[in-house]
């Protein structure tokens, strides 16, 4: 279970970083009127959608042609392949990686991967990436899409699950639905967290919208509600002390995924049976993870995952990691999220959302 770590510098590594604490939390607050709720397709399980979500491989300029047919093989030849894995320890969404590898799924698609626990910035994990310092990765489309944005050569393969965000609201303060955070302040861990980006879509949807009480709060020295990513909104909520307002499985989002697998340019143009071994072993990880979660939350607490592992057993019941779309569903997932991302002014206006989808997306399983 050993794993290497890159952080602020991509030639060095950082000792891991520990999820910031709440006193070290920036503050955001909501208020005023915007938008509805649109209702979005139903997907089908990971199974279903390898097979049926033919889409077709879209050539960029300057790319070397992929043969499709290099991608439909279920084993490779030779000695297994070494990749080099990054992922965020921290975060439960992370644990399809660490199932894969603990369990021999890898081993069984003739991969040999090591992790690199990660402790720098998205920008910095995806250049990481897409220069060969590492192969791929696993992360939150709401915090990628922003820095994919910026055009590094990595290509979104797979969503892997949804569920994993949580926007809390304290019972002291009276929070209890959407209604009652009007006005009130949401502590996040950082102005581009997955957390702070769904809210601002969730709560623009449902009528409220962020407003600048930055100063304000702070002054009062008060917040009213919070959102972050699991395991320690889930944990938070035994507390006692918090209401569920929402998850990115609410309304609306309750077909999306959140967690995404993305690899290397490169490394899907020139082996692309590789990058096609690597996107199935992490889904059928995840379906491990849906079929057997207290084998899921056993794994992820070697990992030193936070909470017991019934905390954790529970927590992943609550997930959708049977949930993992492939094909046209992801990319019109992404068309929307990119969407939804310009409402609430994270994605340049610019931005061709439909266009977008097509340059960060490759289908390597058909």
């Amino acid at each position: 279970m050993k794993t290497r770590e890159i952080g602020g510098s991509l030639t060095s590594g950082v000792p891991d970083t520990n999820r910031r604490g709440f006193s070290r939390r920036s503050v955001l607050a909501f208020a005023g009127a915007l938008g509805a709720v649109t209702p979005f397709g139903v997907l089908g399980a990971a199974r279903a959608l390898t097979a049926a979500g033919r889409g077709s491989l879209p050539y960029l300029p300057g790319d070397p042609l992929i043969c499709r047919a290099a991608a439909n093989g279920e084993e490779l030849q030779g000695p297994p392949h070494q990749l080099k894995l990054a992922w965020n320890a921290n975060a439960a969404c992370t644990v399809a990686a660490a199932v894969a590898k603990e369990r021999g799924i890898f081993a069984n698609h003739n991969l040999d991967v090591e992790f690199f626990n990660f402790g720098g910035s998205t920008d910095q994990l995806l250049e990481a990436i897409a220069t060969g310092k590492a192969d791929a990765g696993l992360g939150l489309a709401l915090r990628w899409l922003k820095p994919l944005e910026q055009g590094f050569d990595v290509r979104i393969t797979a969503g892997v699950h949804g569920g994993c965000i949580r926007l809390l609201g304290a019972k002291a303060a009276n929070i209890d639905n959407l209604e009652t955070l009007r006005g009130k302040a949401i502590g996040i861990s950082d102005q581009a967290s997955p957390a702070k980006n769904f809210s601002s879509i969730f709560l623009a949807k449902n009528g409220i919208y962020p407003a600048n009480l930055l100063a304000l709060a702070v002054d009062k020295g008060e917040v009213q509600a919070l959102a972050e990513i699991d395991p320690l909104p889930y944990l938070w909520l035994k507390d006692g002390k918090l209401n569920e307002i929402a998850t990115n499985l609410s309304d609306g989002f309750a077909d999306r995924t959140c967690c995404v697998l993305a690899i290397r340019g490169s490394l899907v143009r020139n082996e692309l049976p590789v990058a096609a071994a690597l996107t199935r072993s992490i889904l059928e990880a995840a379906d491990r993870v849906a079929s057997d979660p207290a084998d899921a939350a056993a794994v992820y607490s070697g990992y030193g995952g936070k909470g017991s592992v019934e905390d954790l057993t529970a927590m992943y019941r609550s997930h959708t990691h049977h949930n993992h779309p492939v094909g046209p569903t992801l990319k019109k997932q992404l068309v929307l999220y990119t969407d939804e991302l310009k409402a609430i002014h994270v994605i340049k206006p610019s931005t061709d959302p439909a266009k977008f989808a097509e340059r960060i997306y490759l289908d390597v399983l058909s």
